[in-house]
């Protein structure tokens, strides 16, 4: 169980919703999602956590949208959190940022192009925060335990990983199911990134498309074989969002879609005890 300070509504029988826009874009639209997202997840008992970036370093076209700038950014984040007694998290690139956002955030993400980066790892172990790994496109689940022991070298237990898709051709991505389980047999929780997992990168336009009529797809597996947590990128109007429109899950989508999963969960879980 993902047994985080500041976790509201723990219930041990439920799976995690990590969830927010992809980027900080405005100084409203962020506390828009994560005032409906959090009356979600207060009536289903579905402990939450707010995500977003407050910058955007990893982007295909230098003329994409970046953020509204640092501080600004990871101060939204912090009021989001005192306002709505949620943790959330955010990316951090350099050992620079993962210093400066320990103190306005109480998870910080390595991203899936970094997971083997030693010294962002170390930094990054080194605040004592929560640190979410996310599994690299290029690797196996198998070799994500080097990056849980670069991390634990700094004496923090605190991981979670997440598994965002595995790289299929060069415009595409997969999720390998088995990836789950492997990973869960490292002793951390297993988050699945629904809709990263959906996209399709290295598009000509420069901007990555996405498959977000099969998030749901995704999402009811994943509960189906046991993750402890969801990560969702979700937007009022994708269309209009400046980062990752075409992956994300539409705000008014996320009630209806939470119900189902709830209900498999709540069958899993029972099956389990069954068995035990």
């Amino acid at each position: 169980m993902v047994n985080i300070p500041k976790l509201q509504h723990l219930n041990e029988n439920n799976f995690v919703l990590i969830a927010g826009p992809c980027v900080i874009e405005d100084d409203t639209t962020p506390f828009v999602i994560a005032e409906h997202i959090s009356k979600i997840c207060n009536e289903l008992r579905i402990p939450f956590i707010f995500k977003a970036s407050y910058r955007k370093a990893n982007r295909t076209d230098i003329k994409s949208f970046c953020g509204i700038g640092d501080e600004k950014g990871l101060k939204i984040l912090q009021q989001i959190s005192k306002k709505w007694k949620v943790p959330v998290i955010t990316d951090i690139h350099t050992e620079e940022e993962a210093e400066i956002a320990a103190n306005y955030v109480d998870i910080l993400q390595v991203p899936a192009f970094l997971c083997r980066q030693t010294s962002l790892l170390v930094a990054a172990g080194k605040t004592g925060k929560y640190i979410n790994i996310k599994k690299g496109q290029f690797l196996s689940p198998e070799s994500m335990k080097f990056s849980i022991e670069k991390v634990q070298s700094t004496g923090n237990d605190n991981i979670l990983l997440t598994e965002r898709g595995t790289t299929f051709g060069y415009q595409d991505l997969i999720v390998d199911f088995r990836g789950i389980t492997v990973m869960k047999n490292f002793k951390v929780p297993v988050i699945l990134d629904c809709t990263h997992s959906l996209q399709q990168p290295n598009q000509s336009s420069g901007v990555t498309g996405g498959q977000p009529e099969l998030i749901e797809t995704i999402a009811k597996a994943g509960v189906a074989v046991g993750v402890d947590g969801l990560f969702m990128e979700v937007h009022p109007n994708p269309s209009q969002a400046k980062s990752d429109g075409a992956n994300m899950l539409r705000l008014n989508l996320l009630e209806n879609m939470l119900h189902k999963l709830v209900a498999i969960r709540k069958a899993v879980t029972t099956e389990h005890i069954l068995k035990n």
